[in-house]
């Protein structure tokens, strides 16, 4: 096309012109048409080229993604194969750790020595008389659930075993003097912000995370020089009645959870006491309260070690201790305390809790539900056991 343009055109200046005038034009438009066709061909040879560069590069990336995925399904190969080997290693290693059976569930004699308190409120170290015929332990956790992250590290999360409320009671860090209240689960759920729950602001503040919720009664901990288990009503909002708790040189009763000195638990059985003495540093004790006057009716000195234990709890009057690691691992149950002396030893089953983030500063068993609501570093689990009867001895 433009050669028929610059015809034209040479044509019709030939035309204009004449003699030598023409053979100069003529000459110019020979040169002019040199040229453009000289560009013309660099054109071609510069477009041949790219396209050549660019299909040279179009192969290069392709070669190049194809050892990419090729070096990405060998990756993933071996990060499943990995994944194998550890699942196979902590299978080999939960074997091997099954295979140390739990600390005995020790019965002491039932003559008393003579250092050991002997009255009508407090016998120390006898079997106890059951009060409902609840003859069940642990066979192994039965499911896990992460409901939030709310609060602090530490903390306290439960609901009142005794009649029909649904409310969910927060205690937030170790240390304060508000109790958030949900209306239930579900408000504590969807919701991170405190706005949708209740406050109540209590008379003194707690210290630790060992306080309980039972018959529309929070039982909570004081430290005033001695530690004081404060009953305090939820109906009211004022304290019921106080007491002094009557153990001396008391010390953290959890070897991780320095905060803890006093953890109130409930079972079918009632409200216990969990603590430690300097008298008997290397172990835990255990105490049966009244939970009406908070006397204590009877006390045991167990053969569970405080080191390495993180919380406890009591299930049909057999105290269970949780037990970790300095660097968090996988919380286990590793010691079993049974106050009537009706479990046998093939029943202190070393049962582990599904790894997760840290270490529980609180575990709360609610008999009625037949689970567990525990505070792992500011995260909210629910744990629902799978019971079995007891083996009797």
């Amino acid at each position: 096309m433009a050669h028929q343009h610059a015809l034209l055109l040479l044509i019709t200046l030939v035309g204009a012109v004449n003699g030598q005038q023409q053979q100069q034009l003529m000459d110019y438009m020979e040169r002019r048409l040199a040229v453009l066709e000289e560009r013309i061909t660099q054109w071609h040879d510069q477009s041949s080229r790219y396209s050549t560069e660019l299909r040279d590069f179009k192969n290069k990336v392709i070669s190049m993604l194809e050892a990419v995925e090729k070096e990405r399904e060998t990756l993933r190969a071996e990060v499943e194969n990995t994944a194998v080997r550890v699942d196979r290693l902590e299978r080999e290693v939960d074997y091997l750790e099954t295979q140390n059976p739990a600390p005995p569930c020790v019965e002491v004699d039932e003559k008393l020595t003579d250092n050991q308190v002997s009255t009508s409120k407090m016998r120390k170290n006898e079997k106890y008389d059951q009060l409902t015929d609840c003859s069940d332990t642990v066979s192994q956790v039965k499911a896990m659930k992460i409901l939030k992250r709310f609060g602090s590290t530490a903390g306290l999360w439960t609901k009142d075993p005794v009649g029909n409320s649904e409310k969910i009671y927060v205690f937030d860090g170790t240390s304060n003097d508000t109790v958030y209240v949900f209306p239930r689960m579900r408000e504590f759920t969807l919701f991170s912000a405190t706005r949708k729950a209740a406050r109540i602001k209590l008379p003194y503040p707690w210290v630790g995370t060992g306080h309980l919720v039972y018959g529309s009664h929070l039982y909570y901990i004081r430290r005033h020089g001695t530690f004081q288990v404060i009953k305090f009503s939820l109906v009211n909002k004022t304290i019921v009645d106080s007491s002094v708790f009557p153990a001396e040189e008391q010390i953290p009763v959890f070897g991780l959870s320095s905060y803890n000195y006093i953890d109130l638990v409930a079972d079918e059985e009632g409200i216990w006491a969990i603590y430690a003495t300097q008298e008997n540093e290397r172990n835990i004790a255990l105490a049966k309260l009244d939970p009406a006057s908070l006397d204590i009716e009877q006390m045991w000195d167990t053969p569970c070690p405080r080191e390495n234990a993180e919380s406890a709890f009591v299930i049909c009057g057999a105290l269970y201790v949780v037990y970790n690691t300095r660097l968090p691992s996988r919380s286990r149950i590793q010691c079993v305390f049974d106050v009537s002396g009706s479990m046998g030893p093939e029943d202190a089953a070393l049962i582990y809790f599904p790894k997760r983030y840290g270490s529980h500063s609180s575990m709360k068993y609610n008999p009625k539900e037949r689970q567990i609501y525990a505070w792992d570093d500011g995260y909210q689990l629910i744990y629902r056991m799978e019971m079995k009867k007891k083996s009797e001895i």
